[in-house]
């Protein structure tokens, strides 16, 4: 692996203060465009930071376990209060897997790549709350004060609404190869050789201008709020950014909590949905690996009875939520490892249906 700054064994000097404001993104009118962004609307989650303290790189694949448990272990010594609950303070991603052909536009975030912060802010119980961060040593404790005090000091109080209107987009994409690709995969299942397999397509959108990243998310968000809405952009300004209505694993102590998303129709097919047996059965399978993964990581593991409806803008899922308390000693890079990818997006059986990917898609998927 390799790192903008040493991690391992290297200590951190920490500071938090409560901020008066409401929004973290409202940030953006003083800071810039974050550096990354996470928020459940729904939930009342929401944290954005700027700068970059330090980096962490996966060179490959096999790293990433390696890198999860350094991360977990960071020490902070913090001055004054401690945050009751921190989000983070590392924030970052990992690629799908060796997926289709490599593309450039993914360069720039790696196989994976893990950011702390120079400033985080967050949503707390009664409002938000702003933590810098700084090596320990070399006048470690001044920045970290001069960072809080040029955040307090510059940070919107406004909630940052969407701004800008209706832009004309041109979107280029290849139909007709996607729909031979899902020929190819039919034929797969048909035969045997798979039960299941995700497939998916790029689509090139261009507008007449630069896109406003903030715009972007504040639309999102507004428009998305069972997603949860996310950034992460890399030093040369490339944007990893959307909303995603499915969460791979949360893990709070020992507690886990994930879901099998899997199984759509549009908004007015939604009562249908739980009798369309392509759909149950796609969703069973995501279910069973689910269940069948975690067993060997936790002692009690529990699902849904029935998939519950989950109700997007434009779509509507099947949803059956899964808890377990993990085993003593079992970490959430452990549970990533073997959870991802779920049948949901990859397929089922999994190794085949990786394969098939790699062989078809010709796409590369990234993070």
């Amino acid at each position: 692996m390799k790192t903008l700054n040493p991690v391992e064994g290297q200590r951190w000097v920490a500071g938090m203060m409560p901020l008066a404001a409401v929004d973290p993104l409202s940030g953006a009118d003083s800071l810039g465009v974050p550096t990354v962004y996470w928020e459940r609307p729904l939930a009342q989650e929401a944290a954005a930071g700027w700068g970059e303290a330090a980096v962490v790189e996966a060179a490959e694949s096999g790293q990433v376990p390696a890198v999860l448990t350094t991360l977990a272990a960071t020490s902070l010594r913090w001055l004054g209060a401690v945050p009751d609950s921190l989000p983070g303070p590392w924030f970052g991603g990992i690629r799908f897997g060796a997926t289709g052909l490599p593309d450039e536009a993914w360069a720039a975030h790696g196989v994976a790549r893990w950011t702390l912060p120079e400033v985080l802010v967050w949503r707390t119980g009664s409002g938000l709350a702003v933590a810098a961060f700084a090596p320990e040593g070399r006048g470690g404790e001044d920045v970290v004060r001069s960072r809080l005090e040029r955040v307090c000091a510059r940070f919107s109080e406004a909630y940052r609404h969407a701004r800008g209107g209706p832009v004309d987009l041109s979107q280029t994409s290849s139909r007709p190869e996607f729909e031979a690709r899902v020929e190819r995969a039919l034929e797969a299942i048909a035969s045997g050789q798979l039960q299941k397999v995700v497939l998916a397509r790029a689509v090139d959108v261009e507008g007449p201008a630069p896109f406003d990243v903030v715009d972007v998310l504040a639309r999102l968000r507004e428009q998305n709020p069972r997603c949860a809405t996310f950034l992460f952009r890399a030093p040369d300004g490339t944007c990893f950014l959307g909303a995603t209505p499915e969460t791979l694993c949360r893990v709070e102590g020992r507690v886990l909590e994930t879901e099998a998303l899997a199984g759509t129709a549009a908004p007015h097919q939604a009562e249908g949905l739980r009798g369309q047996d392509k759909d149950v059965r796609e969703h069973e399978a995501v279910v069973r690996y689910i269940l069948a993964t975690l067993r060997g990581l936790a002692a009690d593991v529990r699902a849904d009875a029935e998939p519950q409806l989950l109700t997007l803008k434009n779509v509507v899922h099947l949803r059956t939520a899964i808890r377990a308390e993990l085993r003593e000693g079992v970490s959430a890079a452990q549970v990533v490892g073997a959870l991802h990818p779920t049948p949901a997006v990859g397929g089922t059986p999994r190794e085949r249906a990786l394969s098939f990917l790699v062989e078809h898609e010709g796409l590369d998927r990234g993070w």
